[in-house]
């Protein structure tokens, strides 16, 4: 089944309009749900809406309510929260184009990608790719979905583009509030060119295959093990070899321990020069 699409509408440049539609970059499927059971009948808990000293309520009776103080909320009917939902007005227009490491990666929430509508669309589509690419810069605009509304990022993406959400101003912290008390030492140079040759050795072009869930992977274990088990209770000790709080760590040691290769054999050392036998007597004789 083909996938369908999370937005259809345009990508405005000036006078240019280029009609695209957009599809989710990422899947959230490798994630293990759990649901809460009552152990001594196995059946499912079920939750009841309640309010103190009332008891359970009927759903009807619900609305949403926004705290001003503490136990005091102006409270609001659906539709009067719908009445100032943006409509998708089905267009994205490029306002601005900044380099994109001026980004900063706080800001960045979730990827989409973006291709032609139709095949009309495809020259204007790799027009505009391809001047971002060649310009290196980041087309900024704002997009209403759903009734949000969102400032998005375009860039290049191979054949495609894709488009990313990005954080306001004020839903990030300030790094400063968490970094300052950090102090702004220089490095001892010699543990610094140990790290330096560290990360040289470890360096390697990016590859997501090689990364994948272990406690996910563990959980599918161990949930296979327990169905088969009849309900046995399964706990393993393991040593996962760290060291624990309290020790004290040499740097230095331990960087020079971690540019050893596992398993490797130390350098053979040069065998010292085979002394000419006349001058091997005489120094006996001596």
């Amino acid at each position: 089944m083909a996938a369908r699409a999370y937005w259809q509408g345009q990508i405005r440049l000036a006078l240019v309009s280029i009609p695209v539609e957009i599809y989710s970059a990422t899947k959230s499927g490798a994630q293990i749900a759990f649901h809460q059971i009552h152990e001594p009948s196995g059946k499912r808990i079920k939750y009841e809406k309640v309010v103190p000293g009332i008891g359970a309520i009927d759903t009807d009776e619900i609305v949403k309510g926004y705290e001003l103080e503490k136990g005091e909320y102006v409270l609001l009917e659906q539709d009067e929260i719908d009445a100032v939902k943006l409509e998708s007005k089905r267009t994205l227009e490029l306002t601005r184009f900044v380099d994109a490491d001026e980004i900063d990666v706080l800001y960045y929430e979730r990827p989409y990608f973006v291709v032609p509508a139709d095949d009309l669309a495809e020259e204007a589509f790799i027009v505009l790719r391809e001047a971002l690419r060649r310009a290196r810069k980041v087309g900024l605009g704002q997009l209403a979905m759903r009734g949000r509304e969102y400032v998005v990022s375009l860039k290049p993406c191979g054949r495609g583009m894709v488009l990313e959400t990005l954080r306001y101003a004020d839903e990030v912290n300030k790094a400063q509030g968490y970094f300052r008390d950090i102090p702004d030492d220089k490095p001892d140079e010699d543990l610094l060119a140990l790290a330096t040759t560290l990360i040289e050795k470890k360096t390697a072009k990016f590859d997501p295959g090689v990364f994948h869930d272990r406690y996910v992977d563990a959980l599918r274990h161990l949930i296979e093990r327990k169905a088969k088990s009849k309900g046995r209770k399964i706990i393993e000790d393991k040593d996962d070899g760290q060291p624990r709080g309290g020790n004290v760590v040499d740097l230095m040691a331990a960087l020079k321990k971690s540019l050893e290769k596992p398993g490797a054999a130390s350098p053979a050392k040069k065998a010292p020069a085979r002394k000419a036998p006349a001058r091997a007597a005489a120094k006996k004789r001596a």
